[in-house]
């Protein structure tokens, strides 16, 4: 999908949930990892990730659009535009948008894990990023010592 096809998407989803037209421009934007989409203040403009779209399709995309077009069109009406106002929540549930969007899956990272801890009494383990010093932690069931194994990229998956 091209940011024209976007564009009319976006003004169609306005006239017809909100019955009012979107003026201003409407984007994708590949950096968008953590957010589905977002909606700028001063320039109206809405950006869209296309992860989203590759990810999920185009229903869960149109429910992003609405919960951008939530933001826009109260935002120019000088009402509460923001996540916690109550003109937000309402236009959002009465438009049907999606208050968070999904999660995107990892980009070709393997399990971050590098070090696994076990306990010596009960065989709990607990797995971290970060190299840390056995001797100053205990079991958090049993309070019993730990010992730090490095995990190998075979024991990673």
């Amino acid at each position: 999908m091209t940011d024209q096809e976007l564009q009319q998407w976006v003004e169609h989803i306005s006239l017809r949930d909100f019955g009012r037209p979107f003026l201003h421009r409407a984007t994708f934007n590949r950096r968008l990892r953590a957010t589905g989409g977002r909606y700028f203040t001063v320039s109206h403009n809405i950006e869209i990730s296309p992860l989203q779209y590759e990810t999920y399709g185009a229903e869960e995309v149109e429910k992003i659009i609405k919960h951008e077009l939530c933001h826009y069109h109260l935002h120019l009406l000088r009402r509460g535009y923001r996540h916690r106002d109550a003109d937000f929540k309402n236009l959002l549930k009465r438009v049907g948008g999606s208050r968070y969007c999904r999660a995107l899956p990892p980009a070709g990272r393997s399990e971050p894990y590098r070090y696994r801890l076990v306990c010596t009494e009960c065989r709990t383990e607990y797995l971290r990023k970060r190299k840390l010093d056995p001797r100053k932690y205990a079991c958090g069931k049993c309070r019993g010592r730990l010992k730090l194994y490095r995990l190998d990229i075979a024991e990673k998956r």
